[in-house]
């Protein structure tokens, strides 16, 4: 077995964006075989014809290896842009005034159109306005009726169809657009274990992507806007995963204030135990280059030391020219820092409990068991994923196996810190359950001959939520 990818050598998890570089079934099972556990599907680009060979090809590498591999569903969210100009664009100034209107007639220096009444009708004096990933930035300085005037701060061009962003104002309009709609449905025919969603601003935003779900996947929230910071608490009640999405939020946020967010992300995402996800230009070089740079290494790293579930990979994999050398990267990264004597103490200090969500005394007990004896491995036995998820809570750093009857709750465990998933039959007494955890652990290496397991079940078996049993064990001779 390559070095690095063994379940006990690493905790974290990779996530792997799948594009015109990646998506054959034979870099698919590479990247794989490299380490990568969630391949993502970026709606944003490609086909619905694209991602359906995406999605065949990682089912077919799970397959091949023996383990689950988990799929995520990107969806693209609205794209707010300004109009055209006569000229295709205008030069701008620090002190340049110029007027945001509905009128669809191509703009010049002095007014162009911003088609998108929702983002108008949010903009008050004083609210700043951004340009092309924030080249251009605007501060609102009055209004009339619908139209906004605003004065350049900063910037030299304004061109058509460039992307504008609010980072100060609620916008009143749904993150999911008539694409997104029917991205959503066809990523749930196809069958994704996850679906993120785009520019999330509060809680209802959520809650409407979990009704068009109904329980078909797990939710997913990109905090990608500084509305969506204000309303973590609230927003992570109603999503089963979260990502902090730094290339959005490093838009809206000041570069100096991104890392302080993330570890308010991480931090508040692990209190609760919901997994979570950071992304975005990781190993960014890498789109080009064999190696990262030192400060890359460093950032993936920092990401592990905080106790994240997963680091994410994007246009590494999905239009980089060594995609699976990135996926090889990460984890030696990853590998590497676990191995750090160190870890295990800055995951601690990183961690806040949330005194609304008290731990469950049975993982609770589990956890303290593993510790106490020593044990190498904790094997649960689950139907949701629900008691893996609170072991994984803990950050206990004997690995958890997590045996359950449905491949679709396995593929959704791979995303979380720590837990190596299995499908096997439900036992049928506390003897067979000891019996098959004690041969899945010594058969997948989690434990030596004889050496110690904790094993959390719940009796009677295959009743969700009835996680009541905790067992000392010894793994098969």
């Amino acid at each position: 077995m390559r070095p690095g990818t063994h379940p006990l050598m690493r905790r974290t998890k990779i996530v792997a964006t799948l594009g015109p570089a990646s998506r054959s079934p034979e870099v698919v099972l590479a990247m794989a075989e490299a380490g990568a556990d969630v391949f993502r599907l970026n709606f944003s680009h490609g086909s619905h014809e694209d991602h359906a060979g995406s999605a065949a090809a990682v089912r077919a590498a799970s397959v091949a290896l023996g383990r689950p591999l988990a799929i995520l569903g990107d969806l693209q969210g609205p794209k707010f842009r300004l109009g055209r100009f006569q000229a295709g664009k205008v030069a701008v100034r620090r002190g340049h005034r110029i007027r945001f209107d509905l009128d669809p007639t191509p703009g010049d220096e002095t007014r162009v159109s911003v088609p998108h009444p929702e983002v108008l009708a949010a903009l008050a004096p004083g609210d700043l306005l951004l340009v092309d990933d924030g080249k251009v930035r605007l501060t609102v300085i009055s209004r009339n009726g619908h139209d906004v005037y605003a004065e350049v701060e900063q910037g030299d061009e304004l061109s058509d169809r460039k992307g504008i962003s609010i980072p100060g104002a609620l916008i009143d309009s749904s993150p999911l657009t008539p694409k997104d709609r029917l991205d959503l449905d066809f990523a749930l025919n196809l069958g994704v274990d996850y679906v993120a969603l785009s520019f999330v601003q509060r809680a209802a935003d959520m809650a409407e992507l979990r009704k068009l779900v109904a329980g078909r996947a797990r939710v997913l929230a990109k905090i990608e806007k500084p509305q969506a910071l204000q309303r973590l608490p609230e927003i992570l009640d109603l999503c089963d995963a979260v990502m902090v999405a730094r290339g959005d939020l490093g838009v809206e946020l000041a570069p100096e204030d991104v890392p302080a967010a993330q570890k308010s992300i991480v931090r508040a995402a692990r209190s609760r135990g919901v997994p979570v996800i950071v992304a975005t230009q990781m190993l960014d070089s890498m789109v080009q280059n064999a190696t990262p740079t030192r400060a890359e290494a460093s950032d993936v790293a920092h990401a592990v030391y905080e106790g994240a579930d997963a680091v994410m990979l994007s246009g590494e994999t999905a239009a980089g020219r060594h995609p699976v050398i990135a996926v090889e990267m990460m984890d030696k990264i990853i590998a590497k820092t676990e191995a750090d004597p160190r870890w295990p103490g800055m995951m601690d200090a990183d961690r806040v409990e949330d005194p609304a969500f008290e731990s469950d005394p049975m993982t609770l007990a589990a956890v303290t068991a593993a510790r106490a004896s020593r044990a190498h491995c904790i094997v649960t036995y689950t139907g949701t994923g629900s008691s893996a998820l609170k072991v994984a809570r803990h950050r206990a750093l004997p690995p958890i196996l997590a045996l359950t009857q449905d491949p679709a709750v396995g593929r959704r465990l791979v995303l979380v810190w720590g837990v190596e998933a299995r499908v096997t039959d439900d036992p049928t007494d506390i003897d067979t359950m000891t019996q098959m955890a004690a041969r899945k652990a010594r058969e997948l290496e989690f434990a030596p001959a004889h050496g110690r397991i904790v094993i959390v079940a719940g009796v009677p078996f295959g009743t969700p939520g009835a996680t009541n049993l905790i067992r000392l064990a010894r793994a098969e001779g």
